[in-house]
């Protein structure tokens, strides 16, 4: 499941580096992707109120998604610069505003979807497959699940959150 996140993240990598002087070879520009999904899942910070994406162009990274706390969009644009073979980081990540109300939002919307039963299997993994994104009342989600039906419930289970001002439901089936 995680790897068709990475292709739908992944730009295809044979263009012209940032510079347009030289050409990336694919495996070199799979190799940075494939490092980068990894650095980005081992942040300490990161979690299920975090969505972070990235796209690779030659040998440079652009950072995308939206982060709860600035410590960790400064740790991911760090940890991608210090990878082998990424020349320039696009930092494009989004801080959320901090709101007690979002952050109440936040943990209902949790419960809502992690704790419905037919949801409860994308609880296992450490790094959760649903991302909640919170921004002044308003949801998204992000993320890949199983199948349509999982997606619509999803949507219908933050929707029946109160508070809530609207939902996005970005969540992408997996074939």
């Amino acid at each position: 499941m995680r790897s068709k996140v990475l292709l739908l993240c992944l730009v295809v990598p044979s263009i012209l580096s940032a510079q347009g002087q030289r050409p990336i070879p694919p495996q070199s520009a799979e190799r940075i992707a494939k490092e980068v999904r990894h650095q980005l899942l081992m942040l300490p910070y990161y979690n299920v109120f975090d969505d972070l994406k990235f796209s690779v162009n030659g040998y440079t990274v652009t950072l995308q998604g939206a982060v709860t706390d600035p410590t960790l969009k400064r740790d991911a644009e760090n940890v991608v610069k210090s990878i082998e073979g990424v020349e320039k980081v696009n930092n494009q990540i989004e801080v959320l505003p901090t709101s007690g109300m979002d952050d109440g939002l936040r943990l209902r919307l949790y419960r809502a979807i992690y704790g419905f039963p037919s949801l409860e299997k994308y609880a296992m993994p450490v790094v959760k497959p649903i991302r909640i994104i919170v921004k002044n009342g308003n949801v998204t989600l992000e993320g890949v699940v199983d199948s349509q039906t999982d997606k619509d419930t999803a949507g219908i289970r933050a929707n029946s959150v109160s508070g809530i001002f609207s939902v996005t439901n970005n969540l992408m089936v997996a074939k």
